[in-house]
């Protein structure tokens, strides 16, 4: 099989689908290849080399044959960076395609390739992972125009938000899979001695009454709503004399000046008193470290989520998840976290809440360990693939097609 990614970056999406496909290959019954758009991408005032992402790694770590067509552009949310193709490009993709039974497209960007003719036909299986179809930019309609041609014989969908929003956009409900992100259990947990060095790497005490920390963990993106984010950090931090908030994701660093001009209009002349417990710590390939040293993993979004996966790695780590109403975070965290309006004090106030009944959380947080497992979320994938693969070997089978 062969998978289609529009870029190595930072984003849920490839974490998810990069760890579906080492599962795969682990058990042993499938082979999986990446093809990438991009060696390069700029985005979030950060430039990610395809050999520098943590997925990359991890992927050609476990075997995976990883390979680009080396375009370098910078990308921005809805849109494909470019529908015209080389020859050359054409050839490396047509050969890549040659050898699978089935291609995976990482979202439906990578359609604006897939689509162009004169490349082998095979059957293609989309995986949505956004709830706002229609700010993708062209790509709904590449998307649509592979269904129309029989080309995108399902597609997986990663929340249930997903589902409905590109079923209400005409994608034919029978197409629309929902298979729920999941993580790996053995690297996401609650671990003390995790969450000590954590904190001592930021000089924060150990003991979360006296030092709560609250994570914000996503890249730095209008659809993660940062100035909200900003706002209650400002609130929280002022009512909360020895708490601290971390920021980390993409652009989330010092070098980004937009992220700086936010903070200066969140804080105003509280910046200087409350500046230095706000950590920018950028891209973090340790994820299960600052979630372990965290108490609340927050996520204040305003549109396009499905199923954070910050929400779940954060609370299976113990953190306690507040969350925006936003695609199916609400139901994702009932009943072992909170969910709060768009209002910054609001926000504010279910940080300290969650803080405040976090021992009374970690009992619901343990017990619901199993449904936001990696190991469901692979057999899922497998049992999806393996039917497409059947369905295609029945049509080539002399005498099946047509009964």
């Amino acid at each position: 099989m062969l998978s289609v990614y529009e870029g190595f970056f930072s984003g849920g999406a490839r974490i998810v689908h990069s760890d579906v496909l080492l599962g795969l290959v682990e058990g042993g019954q499938q082979w999986h290849r990446v093809l990438s758009l991009h060696g390069e991408v700029h985005r979030e005032a950060t430039t990610q080399r395809m050999e520098d992402d943590a997925c990359y790694r991890a992927l050609t770590a476990g075997g995976v044959d990883v390979t680009s067509l080396g375009r370098s552009a910078g990308l921005v949310d809805g849109t494909v960076a470019a529908s015209v193709f080389s020859g050359p490009e054409l050839a490396d993709t047509a050969r890549a395609m040659a050898g699978a039974d089935v291609i995976l497209s990482l979202k439906e960007q990578p359609l604006a390739l897939l689509n162009q003719g004169g490349l082998p036909r095979r059957p293609v299986v989309v995986c949505l992972h956004r709830s706002d179809p229609e700010n993708q930019g062209q790509a709904l309609d590449e998307l649509k125009a592979a269904i129309a041609d029989g080309t995108v014989v399902a597609c997986v969908c990663c929340a249930e938000s997903t589902r409905d929003a590109y079923e209400a956009a005409g994608i034919p409900g029978e197409l629309l899979h929902v298979i729920p992100n999941g993580v790996d259990l053995l690297r996401f947990r609650p671990d003390a001695a995790v969450r000590l060095a954590f904190r001592e790497s930021l000089s924060i005490p150990a003991t979360a009454p006296d030092a709560p920390v609250v994570v914000f963990a996503a890249r730095y993106a209008g659809m993660k709503n940062v100035p909200l984010f900003l706002r209650a950090a400002r609130a929280w931090l002022a009512r909360e004399g020895g708490g601290h908030v971390v920021m980390c994701g993409a652009g989330m660093t010092e070098d980004n000046p937009a992220l700086w001009a936010d903070i200066e209009v969140a804080f105003g002349a509280d910046r200087a008193a409350l500046g230095d417990r706000v950590h920018l710590l950028g891209v973090r390939h340790d994820m299960e470290s600052v979630y372990a040293g965290s108490d609340v993993v927050a996520l204040t979004s305003a549109s396009g989520e499905a199923a954070p996966l910050c929400l779940i790695e954060g609370m299976m780590c113990g953190a306690v998840p507040v969350t925006t109403d936003v695609g199916d975070s609400a139901s994702i965290v009932e009943g072992h976290g909170l969910v709060t309006p768009f209002d910054p004090d609001a926000i504010a106030f279910a940080w300290s809440a969650a803080v405040a009944e976090r021992d009374a959380f970690g009992p619901a947080l343990l017990a619901s360990r199993e449904r936001f497992s990696r190991t469901r979320m692979i057999a899922a994938y497998a049992d999806l693939l393996d039917r497409v693969v059947g369905d295609v070997r029945d049509e080539l089978r002399p005498g099946v097609s047509g009964q």
